[in-house]
C-alpha cells in the first residue's frame, strides 16, 4: 500500500514529540560556541556533512524501506548527546530537502532514526563509564562496536513496526524487503563505528568528547 501525502496520526504525534525533544535539547546547547569556537564549528558542521553524505547513499526497492549506514554511535561519542542530536538533525533536514525523505516522515525519522540510536548509544556509554572498569578496549567494544550494531538493529525493527502499524506496507513486504536485511547490517555498522572511534582516539583523541586519556590510558 502506498503512503498517502497527508500526515497520519502516528506522523503527527511523532512530529509533536520531536519538537518537544528538540526544544529541551536546544535549551542545554550553548550556540554561542558555534560562533566563537572554531573547533566546535568544524566538528559539529563537519560531522553533519559526513552524516548527510553517508545517508544520501541508500538502497531499497520500496519507498521508505531503505537501508543505509547510520554512523550515529560514533557521532554520539564524538560530539556528546546534545550536539550529536543537533548535528544529525541537520543531516536529516538536508536529506529531506534533497528529496531522499518525505517531509511527512520528518517526525518519525527523527524519533526512530536520530534520537533513538543516539539515546541508546549514550545510555550504554554512561552505563559502562560508571559501572565497568575504564579500559580502552571496554570503550571501543562496549561503547562503539556493540552499540553500533544495537542501534541499527533496533532502528530497523522500529521502522518495520511503524510501516506496519501505520498501514504503509503489508508485513510480508516489510519482512522480505527490509527486516530480513537487519542481520546483514549489524556487523558492518558495528565495524564502521568501532573503526571510526579507534582511529579518532589514536590520532585525534582531543576531538572525542567522551574519551579521556587520563581515565582510559594512564593505567
Amino acid at each position: 500500500m502506498e503512503q498517502t501525502s497527508y500526515f497520519t496520526n502516528i506522523q503527527a504525534i511523532s512530529g509533536l514529540i520531536s519538537l518537544v525533544i528538540c526544544f529541551f535539547v536546544s535549551k542545554k546547547l550553548i550556540f554561542s560556541r558555534l560562533i566563537s569556537d572554531k573547533k566546535c564549528q568544524h566538528l559539529v558542521f563537519g560531522s553533519a556533512a559526513c552524516v548527510f553524505t553517508l545517508w544520501m547513499f541508500r538502497t531499497g526497492i520500496y519507498d521508505g524501506l531503505n537501508v543505509n549506514f547510520l554512523w550515529l554511535t560514533a557521532l554520539s561519542l564524538l560530539l556528546g548527546f546534545r550536539w550529536a542530536i543537533f548535528s544529525a538533525t541537520l543531516a536529516l533536514l538536508g536529506i529531506t530537502v534533497f528529496g531522499k525523505e518525505n517531509i511527512d516522515m520528518l517526525g518519525v525519522n527523527f524519533l526512530l532514526g536520530v534520537f533513538a540510536p543516539i539515546a541508546i548509544t549514550y545510555g550504554i556509554y554512561s552505563l559502562t563509564f560508571h559501572k565497568l572498569p575504564r579500559h580502552i578496549f571496554t570503550y571501543i567494544f562496549l561503547c562503539a562496536f556493540f552499540p553500533g550494531a544495537l542501534a541499527i538493529g533496533l532502528k530497523m525493527l522500529a521502522f518495520s513496526g511503524y510501516f506496519y502499524f501505520d498501514d504503509v506496507y503489508s508485513w510480508q513486504i516489510i519482512e522480505n524487503n527490509y527486516l530480513l536485511l537487519t542481520t546483514l547490517m549489524l556487523f558492518p555498522e558495528a565495524m564502521f563505528n568501532g573503526m571510526t572511534i579507534t582511529m579518532l582516539i589514536i590520532y585525534k583523541p582531543e576531538w572525542v568528547y567522551t574519551f579521556y586519556d587520563k581515565l582510559y590510558l594512564d593505567k
